[in-house]
């Protein structure tokens, strides 16, 4: 369940492309709020993914401001004279990255390496952790999701809807704050789709935040507890579920759901 502390607060985001010709996000605010499960929905080309990509500058913003956890990541910050010589620096993207957890369409497991050790090197490479801590926790986690007998086995040998239980997993293991998801179902084929959606839904009743960008309406109704329809670029409207999917006030609103539902 939601609670009121801000957890990311973007402010009038803007993504441009060819000097302003093309505007991907066109001046988007809002709040996410620890514990929330934000569902992105739009048509495509709506500015979703850009959106999502852009909380953790995957794609670096035109304009605007997004507060992750009270620290504006997309400034620059002044660091002292005694320490620096004085000067400005990025604020280190990096460290922040590791408290989002990332799910993107299709899975980015190195195909080389086995369930196992996609599982760890992150958490070994990047947090620091133990060989053995990091395999005990992957283990446990690919028990989660009923995949742990299939820890010595390759990508390769898994079928799309393991892939990105395994991928959901494998963010998990690094501990984040916040769960991001770029369609994460929409590369499966349609009998995959339930089992990812079941893994979401577990986090979901966990607590973790949750931006998920989909085309699963279901699952927005079901599980989400905002909904946010975006069409060029814009946030055109949110909402609870029954706010979006029962009393649309948009027109462009009503006219997309009166083709998807």
């Amino acid at each position: 369940m939601a609670t009121s502390g801000k957890m990311i607060q973007v402010k009038d985001l803007k993504k441009y492309y060819n000097r302003g010709a093309i505007k991907a996000l066109d001046g988007v605010t809002v709040d996410i709020n620890k514990g929330d499960v934000m569902v992105v929905i739009g048509p495509s080309g709506s500015g979703k993914s850009t959106f999502l990509r852009s909380l953790n500058l995957l794609e670096d913003p035109t304009g605007g401001s997004i507060l992750f956890e009270g620290v504006d990541i997309t400034k620059k910050k002044y660091i002292p004279a005694e320490s620096t010589s004085g000067r400005m620096v990025k604020v280190n993207i990096d460290q922040h990255r590791q408290k989002m957890g990332m799910v993107f369409q299709h899975f980015n497991l190195f195909p080389h390496m086995t369930i196992l050790d996609n599982m760890t090197l992150a958490p070994i490479k990047v947090k620091g952790m133990d060989k053995k801590a990091a395999e005990e926790k992957a283990l446990a986690l690919l028990d989660r999701v009923g995949l742990k007998d299939r820890a010595a086995a390759y990508p390769i040998q898994l079928s799309g809807g393991q892939k990105q239980r395994v991928a959901i997993v494998r963010a998990l293991a690094m501990e984040p704050d916040v769960m991001l998801f770029d369609e994460p179902t929409s590369a499966l084929d349609p009998e995959m789709v339930g089992e990812v959606l079941e893994v979401m839904k577990g986090l979901a009743r966990e607590g973790m935040t949750m931006v998920v960008v989909t085309h699963e309406m279901g699952f927005a109704r079901e599980v989400g507890n905002r909904v946010l329809f975006m069409d060029g670029g814009k946030l055109l409207e949110e909402g609870s579920p029954t706010d979006i999917f029962e009393h649309p006030q948009h027109p462009r609103l009503q006219d997309f759901l009166s083709k998807v539902l």
